[in-house]
């Protein structure tokens, strides 16, 4: 559900750029709600694909900044031409091993099943077989300890390739984590949230052997559902065992035929599927664009179901409060006016921004100061920021109580461990600073501080970075197929544990390395991380960014010389 760089342009009519300094009207609460003025063309940015600042008092109480610059053309044609070189050797390998000249890993039919329909899609893993197979050593390797702040790896060789791999008993100490979800630090085996999933641990046992609708609704299960409710803002809540589901299993409970749902592009494929299961009509909006958003609903409404040309049942639009990929946060104040006007139901996602964002750590809402009651349908997951698993949904009463008795997640599905619920029991209150410490407000400042760090660290060494600048998921833009395996290799010689990411999971000519801030990273550990990454990225040659870096005396970013005005 990606599309090429160009279509992450923001919304152009929202986004109004003016080089006369002459601001738009503000009659329109959704459309003039970024106002981007340059007085002065001097110290322009070069090649942002869209930098914008939002100080619309209507809608936004601070400014709103994210930017994606633009991939250099001489990058993208390099990226293309190497992804076709990759390409003409794997058709020539795959020929190689038609012809049993190089020993084929594939999984195949045996031959006296070569008249069935085959069971496995050889061509279609083509990428898998050619491509990926090609840098797998950069995924899926085994840790042994807590994957906290530090981590140590069991070490592991290949000698064919990466089609299999042997370990070799030895384990690689204290690799600097910079890929685990851990915003919040509380992926640990000591302190409060440890000791009480260990006595919660001997009085329930862990696993609970049936359903919430039969014999396993435990009161832990109660007190967490109670507690999540409070801590969102919301009348009730209901818990899950697993974040993928909640969204997969709980959307088809909430719409289907005669239903539209709006979609944005980059939705994670947990929203994906549940919509796809709903039956709904399903209607894709571009990332982040509100122009997009506002002529779907407004053909929604005008033109009705097709065919009959009825009105929709219901119209959902299901967003994400992060983007794991992006780094890019949702422009929740406009889709929220979006959503009133139109009189549509609003599904919200924020398994990655809950926690991680907002001064009290209550997500993306929280983040804009809006009122939780303007979001139909609050889901976020215990996998992040609370180092647990599973998921959550929060709204009205009788939304809840209706997917009690609806819901596939809720009546199929094995509770909750009662470990792991009372590890998001404590987590969440130590967040809410309901532990008589101040603990929680300290990891809420320490992961603000650091994402501000690393961001504009990364920014000054010259690497092309997404996002907001307050999201703790930092994308940083790697391109060329060969890159993405030597990055995660390089890093690696470095005791730096990083995520790195392409196609088909990013558009072909963005892959990128994916950094994930946590409040239990030290400034010692940024700072060897960073020198890592820039020494890598001198070695790769990875410092693409064109942006013209400002001299002291001009003030940057201060006073009336800024590029962004109010």
């Amino acid at each position: 559900m990606t599309e090429s760089s160009a279509n992450k342009l923001l919304n152009e009519d929202a986004c109004h750029r003016t080089s006369n300094g002459l601001k738009s009207s503000r009659n329109d609460p959704v459309k003039n709600h970024c106002l981007f003025q340059q007085q002065s063309h001097k110290y322009r940015r070069p090649m942002e694909k869209n930098q914008s600042v939002t100080h619309n008092s209507s809608l936004y109480k601070k400014p709103f900044v994210e930017s994606f610059e633009e991939t250099p053309l001489l990058v993208a044609v390099l990226t293309y031409m190497g992804y076709g070189i990759l390409t003409i050797f794997g058709y020539l390998r795959d020929f190689l091993r038609q012809w049993n000249i190089e020993k084929c890993h594939v999984a195949r039919e045996r031959e006296e099943q070569k008249d069935f329909v085959p069971l496995y899609q050889d061509f279609e893993n083509f990428y898998t077989r050619n491509l990926y197979m090609r840098i797998r050593d950069n995924w899926n390797r085994p840790i042994c300890s807590v994957p906290g702040a530090k981590m140590d790896l069991v070490q592991r060789v290949s000698y064919n390739y990466n089609w299999t791999f042997e370990h070799t008993g030895k384990v690689v100490k204290d690799v600097i984590n910079m890929g685990s979800y851990n915003y919040l630090g509380f992926a640990e085996n000591t302190g409060a949230c440890a000791d009480a999933a260990i006595e919660v641990t001997q009085q329930y046992g862990v696993g609970v052997g049936s359903t919430r609708c039969e014999m396993g609704n435990l009161g832990i299960h109660e007190e967490l559902e109670q507690l999540v409710a409070r801590f969102l803002g919301v009348e009730s809540s209901m818990a899950f065992g697993m974040g993928f589901a909640t969204n997969s299993m709980n959307i088809p409970a909430l719409t289907g035929k005669g239903c539209l749902i709006l979609s944005d592009e980059l939705n994670h494929a947990s929203l994906v599927l549940g919509a796809r299961l709903s039956g709904s009509t399903i209607r894709v909006f571009k990332h982040n664009n509100m122009q997009s958003l506002e002529k779907l609903l407004r053909d929604a409404i005008v033109h009705g179901q097709p065919r009959t040309h009825r009105p929709w049942k219901k119209i959902l639009i299901v967003v994400e409060g992060i983007y794991s990929m992006e780094g890019s946060i949702v422009r929740l104040p406009e889709i929220i006016a979006l959503k009133k006007r139109y009189k549509a139901y609003l599904y919200l996602d924020e398994a990655h921004s809950i926690g991680a964002l907002g001064p009290n750590g209550r997500g993306v809402v929280d983040y804009f100061g809006l009122d939780p009651k303007d979001v139909d349908i609050m889901m976020g997951t215990f996998t992040k920021s609370f180092g647990a698993a599973g998921g959550y949904i929060g709204g009205r009463k009788e939304l809840i109580d209706y997917l009690r008795r609806h819901s596939h997640s809720a009546l199929y599905a094995t509770s909750m461990s009662p470990p792991v619920a009372q590890q998001i029991i404590t987590s969440m209150k130590i967040i809410m600073g309901e532990d008589g410490a101040t603990l929680g407000a300290d990891r809420l400042r320490q992961l603000s501080e650091n994402t501000t760090y690393f961001r504009r660290k990364l920014h000054d060494m010259g690497f092309i970075i997404y996002g907001n600048d307050d999201s703790p998921v930092v994308p940083m833009m790697l391109y060329m197929p060969a890159k993405i395996g030597a990055f995660g290799r390089e890093m690696m010689k470095r005791n730096i544990g990083t995520v790195v990411v392409g196609f088909p999971a990013t558009p072909i000519i963005e892959s990128r390395a994916r950094f994930c801030i946590s409040a239990a990273h030290t400034s010692e550990m940024l700072d060897t991380a960073l020198q890592a990454i820039s020494e890598v990225g001198d070695l790769l040659q990875l410092k693409y960014s064109r942006r013209e870096k400002p001299l002291p005396s001009l003030g940057w970013m201060s006073g009336e010389e800024s590029l962004l005005q109010d």
